[in-house]
């Protein structure tokens, strides 16, 4: 029973494997784009940019919506593929959807901070956007780290936004410990383990904090998918085009992982992962505490 069992289960992976080759050999490049709704830039400041995607619908919302993700990786996440996007459902609600796309800083953009991102990239891009639609605020939806910046930006800028929407967005970067949670979060643990003069020495010999590294942190968080990942969910994908496209999809954006800059990583570690000033109202953008 058991060597029948075994012979079994070798066949299956055999031909899952057969199936996977035949799946890859027929997909293009062009079928795993991310991204691809349909937008047009509006305004570019340095390497942040602003696009106003095309409406769906005739009349579209007059109060427009601003998605703004994180530093950490690509706004394409919101867009991942047609029929699983973010973007396309505000879109076919009849909302009318601008995102930001932070580019890939360099060395360049060492010194650039938190200050800059909400006081001059995020708040450009909102008086862009009160502009052109003829408002005084507009809805301001933050993911992830975005929602960091979106949250900062409306305690400093309250008037021009007219609701602000946070998902799965750090506020009080220490509430796993006064939970005394035993799963504390890997980025929560590693982040507090960091001596100031580490955090200091990383920024200063490089500039960035790159992307890579930043991407093997995050596997980190699940170690073992991340092992596995390539051989036993890859398989597991690769019998069905969809799942299979929608994985290489997924790639693609984790792939396209972008530096952080210097300055902006130095506040965020220890600022906000180490001495969590922004839940205790000690976050000082440009001299104005958030």
């Amino acid at each position: 029973m058991m060597a029948t069992a075994t012979l079994t289960e070798g066949w299956d992976t055999q031909r899952k494997l057969v199936d996977a080759l035949g799946h890859l050999s027929k997909i293009r490049d062009a079928d795993v784009q991310i991204g691809t709704t349909p937008k047009d830039e509006v305004l570019r400041i340095d390497k942040t940019v602003l696009y106003r995607y095309r409406p769906m619908v005739e009349k579209p919302a007059p109060v427009p919506i601003l998605l703004t993700y994180a530093l950490v990786g690509r706004y394409t996440m919101m867009d991942l593929q047609e029929d699983r996007s973010l973007v396309r459902n505000l879109l076919r609600a009849g909302l009318d959807v601008y995102v930001v796309d932070w580019g890939h800083p360099s060395r360049a953009d060492r010194f650039a901070g938190l200050d800059d991102y909400v006081n001059d990239y995020l708040a450009a891009c909102v008086d862009e956007m009160c502009r052109r639609s003829g408002v005084p605020a507009i809805n301001l939806l933050g993911v992830c780290q975005g929602g960091v910046l979106s949250l900062c930006y409306t305690a400093l800028h309250p008037a021009r936004i007219r609701n602000l929407i946070t998902t799965v967005t750090p506020v009080d970067f220490h509430a796993d410990k006064a939970e005394e949670r035993i799963d504390r979060g890997f980025m929560n643990v590693w982040a507090r383990s960091l001596a100031p003069g580490d955090i200091d020495r990383l920024v200063d010999q490089l500039g960035i904090v790159p992307g890579e590294f930043v991407g093997y942190l995050f596997s980190l968080m699940t170690p073992g998918r991340s092992l596995t990942k390539y051989n036993l969910d890859l398989l597991d994908a690769a019998g069905d085009e969809a799942k299979l496209l929608n994985f290489l999809r997924m790639e693609r954006w984790l792939a396209d992982r972008p530096h952080q800059p210097g300055e902006v990583s130095r506040q965020w570690l220890k600022e906000l992962y180490q001495e969590n000033r922004l839940i205790r109202d000690e976050l000082v953008l440009d001299g104005r505490t958030v």
